[in-house]
């Protein structure tokens, strides 16, 4: 009978409302030039350091070949958010029709998922290098690497399907208006169990979203517990700078993207205070692909030389 109930409500809701960023029409404008020129350096800078991989040779290694693969799914990660905000700042409406707010959700949290593992084999790539150099050669080659981007792809579009496929049978039957700037779980979540007590898709949401991000974060903190273990080992000073130098970049990248990422989906339909699930999302989805370039290129002379050359270049 509940069941039952719960068909003949759901879908009512055509569309969705994205509140986005509230507030008076010159602020608006000053948020809309800050997001856009935000949003045209993060897909320069990301360009810059696949197109320096590329032409550079000496950069023609596993660890740069992963990160100019990276480089591209930052490119990818924030078109799938950023163009739709920009475009909501001009709406009158601000609304979005039920299936793009299901296909914004989808590939959001796919490639979200995609960052994860990425990060998770540059770690990995990075303990072979420090900790089984001998190894590494023979480990990491190019078939290797090309076989682990396609998993980490594959299998980023495959984990958030199921919670997709959930979603869309959630009973949305009145409720419409999302205050965020994109169509993200825990708003959704949010708005069914304003109609239907849907505890067991939350659950089963959040399980998956701790699971990936549990896993992925303990493997990388796990791999590089080794590897600074092997570092603090080397006897000279300059070979432990020269170590750290080629880790600290990715580090950072790391504790940036699963510092607001950990606050914002370990427990999505949680009731987060109001509007912080907004900035957190903000933070890990447009500032930390913007800020990714500049770590990796201000941290490693090889990427600061190869950028260099490619600009003397054009």
């Amino acid at each position: 009978m509940m069941m039952s109930k719960v068909r003949n409500i759901s879908h009512v809701v055509s569309e969705f409302i994205l509140l986005g960023f509230p507030c008076r029409w010159e602020i608006e404008i000053f948020l809309f030039s800050i997001f856009f020129i935000t949003y045209i350096l993060t897909l320069l800078g990301n360009m810059a350091i696949m197109c320096a991989v590329r032409w550079d040779r000496r950069l023609h290694t596993p660890m740069y070949f992963l990160l100019a693969n990276f480089s591209f799914l930052e490119i990818c990660y924030v078109n799938s958010d950023v163009p739709n905000m920009l475009a909501n700042f001009f709406s009158q409406t601000k609304t979005i029709s039920f299936a793009r707010c299901l296909l914004q959700l989808y590939f959001f949290f796919s490639l979200g998922t995609t960052e994860c593992l990425f990060l998770s084999i540059m770690a990995y790539d990075r303990f072979l290098a420090i900790c089984r150099p001998l190894h590494y050669p023979t480990v990491m080659t190019t078939k290797f690497c090309s076989s682990l981007v396609i998993f980490c792809w594959v299998y980023g579009f495959l984990w958030f399907l199921i919670p997709v496929v959930l979603v869309t049978q959630l009973p949305f039957c009145g409720p419409n208006v999302i205050d965020d700037f994109l169509c993200d779980l825990g708003p959704l979540l949010a708005l069914a169990s304003a109609c239907v007590p849907v505890p067991g898709t939350v659950l089963i949401c959040g399980t998956m979203s701790s699971l990936l991000i549990f896993a992925t974060f303990f493997y990388i903190a796990g791999s590089y517990t080794l590897v600074l273990r092997v570092v603090m080992q080397v006897p000279s000073v300059a070979g432990r700078k020269k170590a750290f130098s080629t880790c600290s970049s990715h580090l950072v990248v790391v504790f940036l993207f699963y510092g607001s990422v950990m606050m914002t989906y370990v427990s999505p339909g949680s009731g987060q205070a109001e509007g912080m699930q907004k900035f957190t999302t903000l933070f890990y989805s447009v500032l930390t692909p913007f800020f990714n370039p500049m770590i990796y290129s201000l941290q490693n002379k090889e990427m600061k030389g190869a950028l260099k050359k490619y600009i003397e270049i054009q």
